[in-house]
């Protein structure tokens, strides 16, 4: 005799809640009111003047950010890589290196870099008089250096974790079907892992944005630095920091819609 189950209740989609809820409401007027407060109370005059370095600043972080993040990021492929395949010799290295920058404050790296390896290469006649010494007597490459290495330390551990957690069937079957192994690293491993990683590598790239305002210690001009400038020039405190963390607040914003487009136009099977 055959016993009935019952049916499962059919699964209704809870209802999205409406702005016009009176907790909602008090916030935005609240909202509004700061907003309105710090139009029409502080001044803002000395946007015009210093408009043209503020946008060579942003440019600046811009190109500090994507630049430190792409060639960060071709680091940590094979760091992640050579932790998961070996040979174990050089997954200790990456992993120690790994752990090292991730160990250690950003800025103590920063001027490490460049304090330690700036003083020594001065000291080199071969090196001041070569075709380097143009580049190597500013800040900004090692600048470069130390945002690259931090974001590659922390994107390696990521990739790590991706290649690790590929299904393993997906790669016996490739292998099954007689790819090679670079075309199956190509195809299939890479991609899948990047797919796994890319909401991390949202997050990471957002941490990267914020650590740039510490290469103005080292007199590099980005965004941070420009602002600063205009709080000596003008004495002011308040609108350039407030500024300042609007237009952060707009690149990152920017960023994350950029970021979610990437991942919805990656078509998902059971990742």
């Amino acid at each position: 005799m055959s016993e009935h189950v019952p049916a499962l209740p059919v699964y209704t989609p809870p209802k999205a809640r409406s702005l016009l809820e009176p907790h909602r409401l008090f916030l935005i007027a609240v909202f509004a009111v700061i907003i309105f407060c710090i139009v029409w109370f502080m001044r803002w005059d000395w946007i015009p003047q210093y408009q043209g370095r503020l946008l060579y600043g942003i440019g600046q972080t811009l190109i500090l950010l994507f630049s430190t993040a792409i060639a960060g990021f071709l680091f940590a492929v094979p760091l992640g890589l050579v932790q998961v395949t070996g040979p174990r010799p050089l997954a200790w290295l990456a992993k120690g290196f790994c752990t090292l920058i991730r160990g250690t404050p950003l800025l103590l790296q920063l001027w490490l870099i460049y304090y330690g390896l700036g003083s020594i290469f001065a000291q080199y006649p071969e090196i001041r008089q070569s075709f380097l010494w143009p580049y190597l007597r500013q800040a900004w490459p090692y600048g470069f250096v130390t945002l690259m290495i931090s974001f590659a330390a922390y994107e390696g551990e990521v990739m790590r974790g991706a290649f690790a957690g590929v299904p393993k069937g997906e790669i016996e079957a490739a292998k099954a079907f007689g790819m090679r192994r670079f075309t199956l690293f190509r195809r299939i491993w890479l991609p899948r892992a990047i797919h796994r990683a890319l909401p991390t590598l949202t997050g990471e790239t957002v941490l990267q944005l914020k650590s740039t305002p510490l290469v103005a210690t080292i007199t590099v001009i980005d965004v941070y630095a420009v602002i600063s400038k205009v709080r000596q020039d003008t004495y002011l405190t308040y609108e350039p920091l407030l500024l300042l963390a609007l237009i952060y607040l707009c690149l990152t914003g920017m960023m994350i819609v950029a970021f979610r487009f990437v991942e919805n136009r990656i078509p998902t099977r059971g990742a």
